[in-house]
């Protein structure tokens, strides 16, 4: 709190490693450096975040996507559908514009 009663507004981040900390009104506008366990997170504080943690704004673990092959492979599916509907469209929009 006295960190952040010191700083002025938009200059540099607060590094903290307290990731159960509350975030009060008086931090909105600031950023935060909350540490994730390997390195820092910059945080930009908005109203919007008053009263919940620190730590719920900068993830421990990365999301990798679940699936596998069957996935990648209705994903590559669903992609052709997409570019076969735009070329249809496409070539539709130009027949019209022949005629």
């Amino acid at each position: 709190m006295k960190k952040i009663s010191a700083q002025g507004s938009g200059q540099n981040a607060i590094k903290t490693w307290a990731r159960a900390s509350q975030i009060a009104p008086e931090f909105v506008g600031h950023t935060l450096s909350v540490h994730n366990g390997k390195n820092f997170e910059e945080v930009f504080v908005t109203e919007d975040m008053v009263g919940h943690r620190l730590g719920e704004f900068a993830p421990t673990t990365k999301f990798i996507r679940h699936g596998g092959k069957m996935q990648k492979e209705a994903e590559i599916a669903a992609k052709q559908a997409e570019i076969s509907a735009a070329q249809a469209a496409k070539a539709s929009a130009d027949t019209a514009k022949k005629k």
